[in-house]
């Protein structure tokens, strides 16, 4: 963990699955609470591998309705499109949406990698296996929405999805397979990473790298939030919410 001196940092990035919430699970009462008084001080950024849909469910609706949603902005898919509050709705300021015969080339090429890799869909499924999130298809073992316990038994060392991504990447030109939360895979444009989140951030709100700060639960070697270290960015690596809700409330 960076030192982090609160009257230094104008705006807060937070992942969602295992930072803010469990994964794929709404923000919890206190939770939302919490970012609600933060937002009151300090600019606030999600950033996801969830659509915009996803994060909505599973972390706007959890907010207080009397927010002020003018300090809180959503980048979804790693940063490859972002939302803001304006004159009453979320709407979107850009996205780098697929073309149709772009996601018809990777869905055929995850389809063959899967078949390659010898995955079998299981009998009981939860939710999508292949989603397409306009800038983002993700691949998610046992279906979008499994129970945790479960998910967090299919591939604990990320070898399956490691070698599902290299019978995958080259047949992808252009694009880039990661592994994502817990059994997914998102394939996203070459470079579009949670650093290209990070940069478009700067970018679209002027907010210097030096008065941010990332929290997020998978900032290790080989997790879904390592990039965002590529930025400069000071981080915070926290274990579960709880350790989020932790650090929140030395901002308070």
């Amino acid at each position: 963990m960076d030192h982090i001196s609160p009257a230094n940092i104008k705006l807060v990035v937070f992942d969602i699955d295992g930072t803010l919430a469990p994964s794929k699970s709404p923000v919890e009462h206190d939770m939302a609470l919490l970012l609600a008084q933060l937002l009151n001080k300090k600019l606030v950024a999600v950033m996801s591998g969830g659509s915009y849909k996803q994060i909505s469910e599973q972390f706007v609706a959890s907010l207080p309705t009397d927010i002020d949603y003018k300090n809180l902005f959503i980048f979804p898919t790693c940063g490859t499109s972002m939302y803001t509050f304006e004159q009453g709705i979320w709407k979107e300021r850009y996205a780098d949406h697929f073309e149709s015969e772009e996601k018809k080339m990777i869905m055929d090429a995850l389809k063959q990698a899967l078949d390659g890799a010898g995955y079998v869909q299981p009998a009981q499924i939860f939710g999508e296996i292949i989603e397409d999130r306009d800038s983002q298809i993700t691949f998610s073992a046992l279906g979008q929405l499994a129970p945790l316990d479960l998910k967090s038994t299919w591939d604990p060392d990320r070898s399956k999805r490691a070698h599902i991504i290299e019978l995958l990447q080259s047949n992808i030109p252009g694009f880039e397979a990661r592994i994502g939360g817990t059994t997914s895979i998102d394939i996203t444009r070459t470079g579009r990473d949670k650093a290209f989140g990070i940069d478009a951030i700067v970018r679209e709100l002027g907010v210097p790298i030096s008065e941010m700060v990332f929290v997020g639960d998978s900032l290790g070697a080989g997790g879904n939030d390592e990039s965002v270290k590529k930025t400069g960015i000071a981080t915070v690596a926290v274990a579960d919410p709880d350790e989020t809700a932790v650090f929140i409330k030395t901002f308070l």
